[in-house]
């Protein structure tokens, strides 16, 4: 088979999980059995979630034996003792493809490099490196257990997949996301299917900071929390010349959450994961800052305010439905 084939596989369901998994990388993984067939493809899906390759191996596992019961787990120790304990040699002749390098150590989770040592996988390939010091060291470990480990498969694609995480490592990493129709307008009420705000509030969970602007504030008077998924509200900053705001705008009053009001960005070195949510006056200031767009496309027209009048362009990263929506991840 192919290699490449699935590693696209892996990196396509990967991406369902961007910008969900913070401070982890979006991870995919693909099992192969001996005869080529696509025995199960997953992704890792939130930080202390099990990593993808625990989850592709669970899946796997209930193909080969035929047995659901595995199916139940969700904690990621008890799947991996599980696998470690009625695996019964089933994924000797299985190949493994990964797009980030399986982690050496053991954390939040265990160490997938030695669950798959200890499985006796003969077959591993790799898209790219870990670039993460403290979890690296998976391939080479694998290799010195006798598992042939290929490398570099794919390896721009998960470049892509995986620039959050190389970027937070060092930085503050900007995502600036926004809702529009068709005809590129922003106003006018609720935009965006369920399926769409749901996801972003999930983003708002994992992100420390979100930046919104003034005008955006005393018009909408939004809350701002991450309620649909029972999540954590990020703190906020309030890109803004004027400092006077009417306090029982619901998000003043959100628990545990810092409110700043500035007119310069000087509070985001605080934070590694700053999500964005503007239109045009925003986009505007904080362009040449921002490293990846997020826009959702609704299929309906109607409003009257573009997104932005000036000529732009984007290049498009990544494409996926959301309900009804398309989602555009882009630079």
């Amino acid at each position: 088979m192919d290699s490449t084939l699935p590693m696209r596989l892996a990196i396509d369901e990967a991406w369902k999980y961007q910008g969900l998994t913070f401070p982890n990388p979006a991870v995919g993984c693909t099992v192969v059995d001996e005869h080529g067939k696509i025995l199960a493809i997953a992704a890792h899906q939130k930080a202390g979630g099990a990593h993808a390759e625990v989850l592709a191996l669970q899946q796997a596992y209930a193909v080969l034996n035929e047995h659901s019961a595995i199916l139940e787990l969700t904690d990621s120790f008890k799947i991996h003792n599980f696998l470690l304990e009625y695996h019964n040699h089933c994924f000797e002749k299985c190949t493994l493809y990964v797009t980030l390098e399986p982690c050496a150590h053991v954390g939040k989770t265990p160490s997938c490099a030695g669950l798959i040592q200890s499985l006796g996988i003969e077959n591993v390939v790799i898209a790219h490196s870990d670039p993460n010091d403290k979890a690296s060291g998976g391939a080479e470990r694998l290799r010195k257990s006798g598992v042939y480990v290929e490398e570099g498969v794919c390896e721009e694609e998960a470049h892509a997949l995986l620039q959050p995480f190389i970027t937070w490592q060092a930085k503050t990493y900007l995502t600036f996301k926004w809702a529009q129709r068709l005809d590129g307008t922003i106003d006018g009420g609720t935009i965006s299917a369920l399926e769409s705000r749901i996801f972003v509030h999930k983003m708002r969970s994992v992100s420390d900071l979100l930046v919104i602007g003034g005008n955006t504030v005393r018009e909408d008077r939004p809350t701002l929390d991450a309620r649909l998924v029972n999540g954590k509200a990020p703190d906020i900053l309030i890109l803004s010349h004027l400092t006077d705001f009417d306090e029982t705008i619901p998000l003043f009053s959100v628990p545990e959450r810092n409110v700043f009001i500035d007119s310069t960005l000087e509070h985001i070195s605080n934070y590694k994961n700053v999500l964005i949510e503007g239109g045009p006056g925003m986009f505007e200031s904080i362009k040449t800052d921002v490293d990846s767009y997020l826009c959702f496309v609704a299929p309906k027209s109607g409003g009257t305010i573009p997104f932005t009048k000036t000529k732009e362009d984007f290049k498009i990263i990544r494409t996926l439905s959301s309900g009804d929506d398309q989602l555009l991840w882009m630079r």
